[in-house]
This record gives structure tokens, sequence and C-alpha cells, in this order.
């Protein structure tokens, strides 16, 4: 999706959203720096499929998020020291179903330049959104096949 302004309801981005639709998901692990603990977001989360691969989103110092593969058991390249850093269970996540998430769509939110601050991630049963800023924020959000939660 695209912002034009804050005046503007977001629309639809043209380019590449759709990059995990119809993959399995099978669990989510956030990249943690050690000497700061657990405390607080990740500084990307890897989201592990069923096909033995992964994706990696994470924030750039200007706020933006990225994706791309990940190298799951492998920490980033950027983990340096690799000693000082982990993966570790995201708590406000559920655990995955049996066989996994399967992906319906992905969105991208950006900006008037085309960089991402915000993927939505829709599933069987819930949705991933996860932005960019200083550090990643996830969350989940349970819904039929992937829109709002109803009360």
């Amino acid at each position: 999706m695209d912002v034009g302004n804050e005046q503007e309801a977001p629309r639809a981005r043209e380019g590449k959203a759709d990059w995990l639709s119809g993959a399995r998901i099978i669990g989510v692990l956030g990249v943690f720096y050690r000497p700061e603990g657990q405390v607080g977001e990740p500084e990307a989360v890897e989201f592990l499929l069923d096909d033995s691969q992964s994706v990696l989103l994470t924030c750039a110092s200007d706020g933006t998020l990225h994706v791309g593969p990940g190298a799951w058991p492998a920490l980033p390249d950027w983990c340096v020291p690799s000693g000082q850093w982990e993966f570790a269970p995201l708590s406000n996540l559920p655990f995955p179903p049996d066989g996994g998430w399967t992906v319906i769509s992905t969105e991208e939110c950006g900006n008037e330049h085309g960089e991402m601050y915000e993927a939505v991630i829709r599933c069987a049963g819930g949705r991933f959104t996860v932005g960019g800023g200083d550090t990643v924020t996830i969350r989940f959000t349970r819904g039929h096949r992937g829109g709002p939660a109803t009360a």
C-alpha cells in the first residue's frame, strides 16, 4: 500500500507485494541483541517456512522495513559479534497451528517514495503485521481468512 498523506486513505502499492502467497509459516522468531536481554522489540523477525527456507524482515536506520531471504538456523550476517545475538520466540505471538499458517496474501505499506514501513501477511486464521522503526514490531490478529477479528 502507498500512503499519499495523512488525510488520504492508504491505497494499493504497485510492485512486489505478494512475495509469500501460498507459503506455509511454521514458526516466527525474533532476532535479539543478547546484552540487552529480550526486553522490548526484536531487531528483526524471521518467518520459518515448511520448505526449509525462511524470510527475514528487518528495519534500517531510517526506520524502513526490508524483506529478504533468511538463513535459518544461522543468524543474519549483520549480527556481529554473533555470540551476542540470538533467535528467540516472541511471547506476543501464538504457536502455529498444526501444519503452520498458510499465507493467503501479503501487502506492503509505504510512503510516497516507495519505501516500505509495514508489511501485512494475511493467513488462514489471522494476519501478521510487521512494522519498521527503531526496532521491528510484530503482532498477530486472529480472524477469518486473515481479516479483522470479530467480537
